[in-house]
């Protein structure tokens, strides 16, 4: 797999500070600092607990990014999330008082507990980087990466993000409990004061924005992008999928995949990167039919049969330059 490879020195940074606040999930850290990279967004899903939202924190701070975090409740509303226009009575006017999703790195805790009319206050500025609020439309700041938390649908009180939510995430990343040997660290390193208190950045905002930029010139041969394809068109026309993956799957698997070679140092994707990200960049796009789910079957699952039985591509000579 490409993660045996060296890491682009000022990337490898963040990964290495954030492992310093959380323990044992590194590939975790890898995903995560990949959707940053390619202006993707990231919903990690798990019970209470396991560290969902320190891992946005420690990622925040490593990028020397203005964090900013809303809680999702039941009442929450969506003027809470894009903010609202307020009159001065000094001004004779109407003056726009940002809400919370004007910031760098944007912590959606505990999403699906609030209802779908204030979840997709998210979508535009997911989508197109900007929101609309009383007609006007105004631009986010960059960079704006968007990591929402939730607990599993069948908690109590949850809403199921629709579809046209989803679709937005370029992963959904599960972190699972810590082994017995993670969980004695963390214990050790919780004994005293918090670690995330004392990280620090070890980039800067207009280092990355460099970065996202170079992404963009990562070579994508013609095979690699047919072997996209092939992937997500087999989703669609699978006998147990009811929604296979869209178009903008098909691309926000690219966009990943160019932004995993770029963190491994090179500067083209390969098959195995394609392989690699698409168990975590397709599922959560894909319905499965009801007689499937009563079967015993899973996204998962499936995923992973439909990447095993495609061909990998022979790619052709990489002198592209």
């Amino acid at each position: 797999m490409s993660q045996t490879e060296a890491m682009h020195p000022k990337l490898g940074r963040v990964i290495d500070n954030i492992d310093k606040v959380i323990i044992g999930k590194r590939d975790i850290s890898i995903l995560s600092l990949v959707a940053l990279l390619a202006n993707g967004h990231v919903l990690l899903e798990d019970v209470p607990g396991v560290g969902k939202t320190m891992m946005v924190r420690a990622l925040a701070k490593s990028v020397g990014a203005e964090f900013k975090r809303i809680q999702f409740t039941p009442d929450l509303l969506p003027s809470d999330v894009t903010g609202v226009s307020i009159y001065n009575p000094k001004e004779l006017r109407f003056e726009f008082q940002e809400g919370p999703i004007f910031g760098n790195i944007i912590l959606a805790d505990e999403i699906n507990r609030t209802s779908p009319k204030t979840q997709s206050a998210l979508l535009e500025g997911m989508e197109e980087g900007s929101i609309t609020v009383d007609g006007t439309t105004r631009i986010l700041a960059k960079p704006f990466f968007v990591m929402a938390t939730q607990n599993p649908v069948d908690y109590e009180g949850t809403y199921p993000l629709p579809e046209a939510q989803l679709d937005r995430f370029l992963f959904k990343l599960r972190m699972g409990y810590p082994t017995k040997a993670e969980e004695f660290e963390v214990l050790t390193l919780a004994e005293k004061e918090r670690p995330i208190y004392q990280l620090d950045s070890v980039i800067t905002k207009e280092e990355l924005a460099e970065l996202q930029n170079e992404i963009q010139h990562v070579y994508v041969d013609e095979t690699i992008k047919h072997f996209i394809i092939e992937l997500t068109g087999k989703t669609r026309k699978h006998p147990s999928i009811y929604l296979g993956a869209s178009p903008r799957a098909s691309i926000a698997l690219m966009k990943a995949a160019q932004a995993y070679a770029f963190l491994y140092g090179r500067d083209y994707v390969i098959p195995d990167d394609i392989q690699y990200l698409a168990q975590y960049a397709l599922p959560h796009r894909i319905i499965l039919r009801s007689e499937a789910r009563f079967e015993g079957n899973s996204v998962e699952k499936i995923i992973h049969e439909i990447i095993s039985q495609t061909t990998v591509p022979v790619q052709r000579t990489l002198s592209h330059k």
